[in-house]
């Protein structure tokens, strides 16, 4: 059941209607320059290979595949090339995690202990640091040293080796639940975890929660059982030359960085990731539930400040935030975004989402740690600036429709007591009747006249803002709701915008 509803619910993105259309002819008359970008940094770079594609709506509207999958064969890079992803693979084993949560099989808030018995008696040494929870491994604060490169070389590592070391245990490089460093340590241990909880192969359990049902036939962990043909190979590039890099096997941390797939069957995942956005009424059509995607961009608030790479434009502060495999940012061009790089021997992807937006680039390509991301940002970029990535408006509730009406009675009756019980008991206690008059008719006479058909934006189901244009100038306004039953009106801003 969970393979037909969800591809029930991809075939219903591909046959959208019109307005996906028109995104998609957009896209493609864009096409040729945003090409440029990624042709640029397989030149720049010494990238072999590259293929990135554009996803809106839950449809890849557009894919490009450059350069070559081997550089004995020439074969051409398509949409069907595999490509291995590295970190990228991160977020379906939290995806695979909080799976198993939603089944009441692990809880994140119990010690990691629990279900994999070898971190028995791991601390920090202090007497009073905290055991390591499931929530900690998957946002990255489990006081585990940031390990790359040394876990991307531990791919192939046999179960039995792991758990040996896992049994000897590991130096801590800070107190559990403190801050955050980036561990491949611990996504390798949650993949430990799901072998545990299920009693099965990690990779099996992944493959039947996700690539299964979303149908992503040619995506997995076993890279060596993939005939060559198929897969982009890894270079890395030094000395001014190619080099092959050693295939890495699957094995213990695939977890953490293991995934091989293609950019048709990846766009499959990324579409179905966008269609978790926003919450709403409806059936659910993939094979987890909306609610639960939308966790994988739940921080435990160790927000920090970065600066912008220099290759993503001008100076520019960013807030950064890990969620469960992937990373959320708020930034001076693009807004609040989702992404996640790959690095790894012979390879480098990317992907950013703008999940509100319904629109994501990503890349892959067969370069060590060759990650395209100023291409794809510049992209997502590009799209945006043309109209592509515009968050579609939160509907008015009726709470706030009727006071909306409300504000407008006040504003043509220039007294407050004109909203009558929509009013919360706090308003006139904070600013009296007499006092609403004076403002109102000082506001009236600055102004005139002013046009109220011009509907309210809303922020939220409780609040919302709106500017009506006037004889002599515009008003803004802003409405927030207090939690009464029904809603009532606890702030009225107005004020003459510049």
């Amino acid at each position: 059941m969970r393979i037909i509803t969800a591809m029930l619910g991809f075939v219903a993105a591909l046959l959208a209607g019109p307005a996906l259309a028109q995104k998609a002819d957009k896209v493609a008359a864009l096409a040729p320059q945003l090409d440029a970008l990624f042709a640029e940094f397989t030149a720049a770079q010494h990238v072999p290979g590259l293929v990135w594609g554009v996803v809106v709506d839950g449809r890849l509207v557009h894919v490009r595949g450059l350069g070559v999958q081997d550089l004995a064969s020439k074969a051409p890079v398509t949409a069907d090339t595999r490509f291995r992803i590295a970190s990228m693979s991160k977020a379906f084993t939290a995806l695979t995690i909080l799976d198993l949560r939603d089944q009441g099989k692990l809880r994140l808030d119990a010690p990691a202990e629990d279900y994999v018995p070898e971190l028995k008696g791991w601390r920090y040494p202090t007497s009073d640091s905290p055991k390591i929870r499931v929530r900690d491994l998957l946002h990255h604060v489990s006081g585990l040293v940031e390990d790359d490169p040394w876990g991307d070389r531990q791919t192939p590592l046999p179960e039995a080796d792991f758990t040996a070391m896992l049994a000897a245990g590991v130096p801590f490089s800070r107190v559990p639940a403190e801050r955050h460093e980036y561990s491949n340590f611990g996504y390798a241990t949650l993949g430990r975890m799901i072998r545990n909880v299920t009693g099965r192969p990690f990779e099996a359990v992944v493959a039947d929660t996700l690539f299964r049902p979303l149908g992503m036939a040619r995506t997995g962990y076993d890279v060596l059982a993939v005939p060559q043909g198929e897969r982009a190979l890894g270079y890395r590039y030094e000395n001014d030359a190619f080099a092959r890099e050693p295939e890495l096997a699957a094995g213990a941390f695939g977890a953490m960085g293991g995934v091989e797939t293609t950019a048709n069957d990846y766009a499959r995942y990324v579409g179905w990731l966008l269609g978790a956005w926003p919450a709403r009424d409806g059936a659910e059509t993939g094979p987890m539930q909306r609610a639960t995607v939308r966790e994988l961009v739940q921080g435990l608030n160790f927000m920090r400040f970065a600066p912008r790479r220099a290759d993503l434009g001008p100076a520019c502060a960013q807030a950064v935030a890990y969620g469960m495999g992937f990373r959320m940012i708020e930034d001076c061009d693009l807004g609040s975004y989702m992404t996640h790089t790959g690095g790894y021997p012979g390879y480098g992807s990317v992907l950013m989402m703008l999940p509100e937006a319904g629109v994501a680039v990503f890349a892959f390509a067969n370069r060590t740690y060759a990650a395209p991301v100023a291409p794809a940002y510049a992209a997502l970029k590009r799209l945006k600036a043309e109209g592509l990535a515009a968050v579609p408006p939160l509907p008015v509730s009726p709470a706030l429709a009727r006071s909306f009406d409300a504000a407008k009675a006040v504003w043509a009756a220039g007294d407050i007591m004109a909203a009558g019980y929509a009013l919360a008991m706090n308003m006139l206690l904070d600013r009296s009747a007499a006092n609403w008059k004076l403002e109102l008719a000082r506001l009236r006479t600055a102004l005139g006249t002013c046009r109220t058909e011009t509907p309210i934006e809303a922020t939220s189901a409780m609040a919302g803002r709106f500017a009506w244009a006037c004889d002599r100038g515009r008003l803004a306004g802003s409405l927030l709701l207090a939690p009464t039953n029904p809603p009532t009106i606890q702030a009225l801003g107005l004020r003459v915008e510049p």
